[in-house]
């Protein structure tokens, strides 16, 4: 930009997924002049290939295994249960459609300008954009430069596979496959028990098929507290689904053919044996999307591939900011949004407080779902904290009863000496729901007492969080 001259934008925001797009509309309505540049649609990853259409597969496959106990709740269908796939991914890609129509809506409601193309920085708030055609074929419709005060990096991440493993849409998949194809394995391994692991793990095995789960690391969703990671993996191996933890196999050894895959795989230090089965899928994280940025031309920084930034979302370099799965951590679609929003207001010399990672719930939509928030009680050991627990079963409650859905708990923690509530740990169900009042709770200090003291209205699956908030000085009422 030229010395005097006037930028194009107050902010340009690069990458829509929902960090870039809700920084987008923040800045917009706090009076900025907004530019979002994005070479796909508006939404990334969480609404077209992550988030939204996991969670539309998920929904499908729970309602069809409850339906499998209908009797149970003295409801009689004629014969047993069953379902079309093709017509469960076809409701999955109008939920997305439906949701994408909405976003693209509220870029002219915001008045942000929308720029489809592929961007990289000419300097530190210069962005020269490849743009689409009109088409939408990428770099078809010439290059334009623009500039501005600030600029936010959103680019987001994308799936990475196994050295030697190449994953080829059809016989080895990734999470990208499935929320996008119609189509059914009999038998699935999957290599990875993280979140996404772990979902598609409870996904395929409500909807018949086979399932083995392979994870390299002592415990499946290794990130949760250890009572959770043990309670789910019980639930998962008694619902049928076989589970491999310390798992070891040699990546360069897996063999695909025209109809299946084998590996051979075991438990480390244990034998191992053959597996062979239908489709690979590899979720064993993701990558951040960096590359050819042009970040060369500014002092950005990164470190394994991620931007480095500080908890307001600075970069090394002045007037430019990095949010999401770029900058690694959590990489969640709503701390990203909450990412942005700081970036912004930062920008607008609000001086907002920085991000509190410790204070991000996060979600599971496994079948018992999971969601915590906080420390779990393993990184209070490792930190020193002197703690107290109360825990919490939904065994134990009424509305899991009458729900069906009795598997699980609830469990608080809190600090030993002020009683503030340092974490909350929930596997069972509607779980994913229920953890928001821990994230309100948390966000304003709360003791384990006051949560307790607060009136959870009965029947409902909201009483376990109060029942093992009291129970953390030893007084729940029924159990």
């Amino acid at each position: 930009m030229a010395a005097g001259s006037s930028p194009d934008f107050d902010l340009i925001v690069l990458g829509a997924g929902t960090g870039g797009y809700t920084a987008a509309f923040r800045a917009a309505q706090l009076g900025m002049r907004v530019a979002l540049v994005d070479q796909g649609k508006i939404g990334g990853t969480c609404l077209h290939v992550g988030c939204i259409p996991t969670k539309a597969l998920l929904e499908s496959a729970e309602f069809f295994a409850r339906l499998k106990k209908a009797k149970e709740f003295g409801i009689l269908l004629e014969g047993q249960p069953g379902f079309d796939f093709e017509a469960i991914a076809k409701r999955r890609d109008q939920i997305v459609k439906r949701m994408w129509t909405g976003l693209k809506s509220l870029v002219d409601k915001n008045k942000v300008t929308w720029i489809g193309g592929r961007a990289r920085f000419d300097g530190p708030t210069t962005i020269r954009v490849s743009l689409n055609g009109d088409d939408g074929t990428p770099g078809a419709g010439g290059e334009r430069a623009i500039t501005a005060k600030d600029v936010i990096i959103a680019t987001g991440s994308r799936v990475k596979s196994l050295p030697g493993l190449v994953p080829d849409g059809r016989r080895i998949i990734t999470s990208d496959d499935v929320t996008t194809k119609a189509d059914l394995p009999k038998s699935i391994a999957i290599i990875g028990a993280g979140a996404v692991g772990s979902e598609f793990a409870s996904l395929f095995h409500d909807l018949g098929v086979a399932v083995t789960l392979l994870e390299y690391l002592p415990g499946i969703m290794p990130l949760e507290d250890r009572d959770v990671s043990a309670t789910v993996e019980r639930s998962f191996t008694r619902r049928g689904i076989k589970v491999v933890t310390k798992a070891r196999f040699d990546a360069a050894a897996v063999k695909v053919t025209d109809d299946a895959v084998t590996l051979t795989v075991g438990p480390d230090g244990g034998a191992a044996e053959e597996l062979r089965i239908e489709q690979l899928l590899v979720a064993t994280g993701r990558a951040p999307n960096t590359e050819d940025l042009g970040l060369d031309k500014t002092k950005v920084e990164l470190e394994r591939g991620f931007v480095k930034v500080d908890g307001r979302m600075h970069t090394a370099q002045p007037h430019v900011y990095a949010i999401g799965d770029v900058i690694g951590g959590l990489m969640l679609a709503h701390v990203a949004a909450h990412e942005g929003i700081v970036a912004v207001h930062e920008i607008a010399g609000e001086g907002p407080d920085a991000i509190d990672y410790d204070h991000q719930p996060r979600a599971t939509y496994t079948h018992p779902q999971v969601a915590s928030i906080g420390l779990t009680e393993q990184q209070c050991i490792e930190r020193g904290i002197a703690i107290k627990k109360g825990v919490f079963n939904f065994a134990a409650d009424a509305k899991a009863v009458i729900v069906g859905e009795t598997e699980g708990f609830a469990k608080v923690i809190a600090d030993a000496e002020t009683d503030e509530v340092l974490g909350v740990h929930l596997v069972g169900p509607g779980v994913t729901d229920l953890i928001a009042e821990a994230a309100l709770g948390m966000t304003l200090e709360v003791t384990a007492w006051e949560i307790g003291a607060a009136t959870h209205p009965h029947p409902t699956l909201a009483e376990v969080i109060g029942e093992a908030a009291m129970a953390v000085a030893g007084r729940q009422i029924n159990s």
